[in-house]
């Protein structure tokens, strides 16, 4: 730099100079920056995701121009500074945001398909069955309508879910079946902030669920409804591995009864219906629930017992161990199989991700490069990511993806330790280093997930680190080893050699999950985490897991910050049904009361994780409860708290005298507005039908009120966006 006053310049202004400790201070992270350039991609797919995000976090479906729109901006921008490193990486950082929201959606407009606004039937219904799955009470089916009584087939939708009691038996995927039925739009959310399955259903394209009443028949399909509703090659493709999954299922539960046989059935098909609601609370208890769903563990015991077995089979025969290369046979073979359990067991996120690495892994071998790193996991986010970025928002991809992350980042850093490489020279080193190792990929792995089982579930398993030490090992060596001989054996009526072990250690899986659920405090219930505690946690842990430097952990109070975010959670005093069928009150003494316990099961235990209570208990038809706070008659119910008062009235008869003395007014039923001006705040029916299902807090004189309209905005998956009047 040139001295200040230097011939033909401008004296600079010292006082703009920055200092020296600011100077120091923005270098820090520059020169970290800089000695980490091959790290740079891994962070690709987090931008990506975070474009995703932008998408879901709208408030209201944007033009469809503006996602490509945006994208092809950025694009300009980075040919336009192609040059210049900075300005480049900005412009890729912006165009792979941009990129993203774009995916998101065209995604979501490809999708789009009618669906039921309201409630349909009793009515008739015929259509082809997609999915067939056996539960303990019954079969579920996902069918294609054909017709259905009232509707025309221009807004018939494009798959509906129905549970039937009985069916003709032999029934299977691809068959015409006629049925009577009750059906519903998906659900919105149970109340504001909590999974919202009206979402799931858009992308899955299921337009209505709902029960059967009396037997579902099969029938010959009428010629005119075939040829109006033909199925494409994808629908035939997806039915034939649906009919292969049926049929497997049920060749094993028929070698192996009871719920050994579901569990086998979850491992081999990834059909989980059949799984009774013990198994399934005894296995989330031991935090052993992840071995259900078919993920990295599965597909990699699935392709490595594959692998091993074509390249022992061939090194059998000496002349051609020696002149060919057995090694990438068998890495071919193995990718092969792989991407037939993918089919099998019906293309599930954690699968895909699954495969992708695997694959990576795969192809690795054939290039004879590294296989397992950071990048890899990179490009299969992003790979799942591209197929469908709805996923970026359910417990499994985020559950998933951030156990992985996780365990590749500390054990790249493990293979590198001195202990490491001491351990690797003994036999006694290699046992103990795979105790070990079990033992820290499960403390990995739970220490990762915590915070979005805390979010999404508001549960976590105390033992499951115990739970595991056992259970790993017993699903590596024995169940999934006996799982794939039992296939490879069914063509030639031989299962059972497989099936029968794989029996025995299932019901040492089974023993284990349901002793360590009975241990006290086995399944600890959480306060729900915000969203932006989550946003923490996920942002503090890619920083911390992403880069290698020292520098990584900044990312820990970030982290820490998040995890303890729960720890600020203020439950609703008041919860209600987007139908104004069920309210509930929650005291001081973490206890939920409600109008009545047999009402929706579903939204009770929701509204119980979702409000952090204790016990959920019946409010008295008449008298008083919770420490005289509450107070109740025939026609409502009045709750006072820290000087505010609170009428829920079911009743109009009562409405009058709630409306002169109270400050929040909820009506069940439809109100005259200018009868009721005295409260602060009223909600009535209507309300609740073009709103959704509302929380209140009250808080020492001021109150607030949170709808399922705020958070889940007027987007195409809601059925709110249709019931907003013009000035609103």
């Amino acid at each position: 730099m040139e001295p200040i006053g230097q011939a033909g310049k401008a004296p600079w202004d010292a006082s703009r100079r920055p200092s020296a400790s600011w100077q120091h201070l923005i270098s820090i992270p520059h020169a970290a920056l800089l000695a980490e350039r091959e790290r740079w991609i891994l962070w690709l797919s987090v931008f990506f995701a975070l474009g995703i995000s932008l998408y879901f976090a709208a408030g209201q479906e944007p033009a469809l121009w503006t996602g490509p729109g945006l994208s092809l901006v950025a694009l300009g921008l980075l040919w336009r500074w192609r040059s210049a490193a900075g300005p480049r990486l900005m412009a890729l950082v912006f165009t792979m945001v941009c990129v993203g929201f774009a995916t998101a959606q065209l995604r979501s407009a490809w999708v789009e398909a009618p669906r039921l606004e309201r409630s349909w039937g009793p009515g008739q219904l015929t259509g082809e069955v997609l999915e067939l799955e056996t539960r303990p009470s019954g079969r579920r089916l996902l069918l294609r309508p054909l017709a259905m009584a009232g509707l025309a087939a221009e807004n018939l939708p494009a798959r509906v879910r129905v549970t039937a009691a009985a069916t003709d038996d032999g029934l299977s995927p691809g068959d015409t079946v006629t049925l009577r039925a009750r059906l519903r739009p998906p659900s919105a959310p149970t109340m504001p902030g909590s999974f919202d399955f009206a979402r799931q259903a858009y992308f899955q394209q299921l337009g209505g669920i709902g029960f059967t009443l009396g037997p579902v028949h099969r029938v010959e399909v009428d010629p005119a409804l075939e040829h109006r509703h033909a199925a494409s090659l994808k629908q035939h493709w997806s039915l034939f591995w649906a009919d292969a999954r049926h049929r497997i299922a049920a060749r094993i539960q028929s070698r192996l009864p009871g719920q050994s046989g579901a569990v086998a059935a979850a491992l081999v098909t990834g059909q989980r219906s059949a799984l009774a609601e013990e198994t399934r609370e005894n296995m989330r208890a031991a935090g052993l629930a992840h071995l259900l769903a078919i993920s990295g563990l599965h597909m990699g015991l699935v392709t490595g017992l594959l692998f091993f077995a074509v390249r022992a089979g061939l090194a059998l025969m000496p002349g051609l161990a020696l002149r060919r290369p057995i090694k990438k046979w068998a890495a071919v073979a193995a990718g092969l199989g792989g991407l037939l359990y993918l089919c099998l067991v019906g293309f599930t996120i954690p699968a895909q991700r699954a495969f992708i690495m695997v694959s990576i892994v795969l192809l690795a071998v054939l290039l004879d490069r590294r296989a397992i790193s950071l990048r890899l996991v990179a490009w299969a986010a992003l790979a799942v990511l591209l197929a469908a970025p709805e996923s970026l928002v359910s417990a499994s991809f985020q559950m998933s993806f951030a156990a992985v992350v996780a365990l590749v980042s500390v054990y790249e850093g493990w293979e590198r330790s001195p202990a490491s490489l001491e351990m690797r020279r003994r036999l006694a080193g290699r046992l103990a280093l795979y105790v070990l190792g079990i033992a820290l990929t499960s403390l990995v792995a739970i220490l990762a997930t915590s915070a979005f089982a805390a979010f999404h579930f508001q549960r976590l398993a105390a033992f499951g680190l115990l739970a595991n030490l056992v259970a790993v090992p017993l699903t590596a060596f024995v169940i999934m080893p006996a799982a794939v001989i039992g296939v490879m054996l069914m063509p030639f009526g031989l299962e059972a050699l497989g099936f029968v072990p794989m029996g025995w250690g299932i019901d040492a899986l089974l023993f284990i999950a349901a002793w360590v659920a009975g241990l006290p405090g086995a399944l600890i219930a959480v306060p729900p985490m915000p969203l932006w505690g989550l946003v923490c946690v996920t942002l503090g842990g890619l920083w911390l897991c992403l880069w290698r430097g020292s520098w990584r952990y900044w990312g820990l109070p970030l982290a820490i910050a998040g995890a303890l975010s729960p720890a600020l959670f203020q439950p609703p005093d008041l919860l209600v049904s987007g139908d104004g069928r069920l309210a509930a009150l929650r005291d001081a003494g973490h206890r939920l009361w409600v109008a009545d316990r047999r009402g929706n099961r579903f939204v009770i235990d929701s509204w119980q994780r979702g409000s952090y209570a204790r016990d959920v208990v019946r409010w008295p038809r008449s008298g008083q409860a919770a420490e005289g706070a509450l107070r109740c008659d025939p026609l409502g119910c009045l709750y006072r708290k820290e000087g505010m008062l609170l009428a829920i009235s079911w009743d109009p008869r009562g409405v009058a005298a709630d409306c002169a003395v109270a400050d929040v007014v909820v009506s069940l039923e439809p109100l005259r507005r200018q009868a009721c001006s005295g409260p602060q705040v009223v909600v009535d029916r209507f309300d609740l039908w073009r709103e959704g299902a509302q929380a209140l807090w009250l808080d020492g004189g001021g109150l607030r009120r949170t709808t399922v309209l705020d958070t889940q905005g007027l987007r195409p998956w809601s059925a709110l966006k249709d019931r907003q009047r013009p000035e609103d």
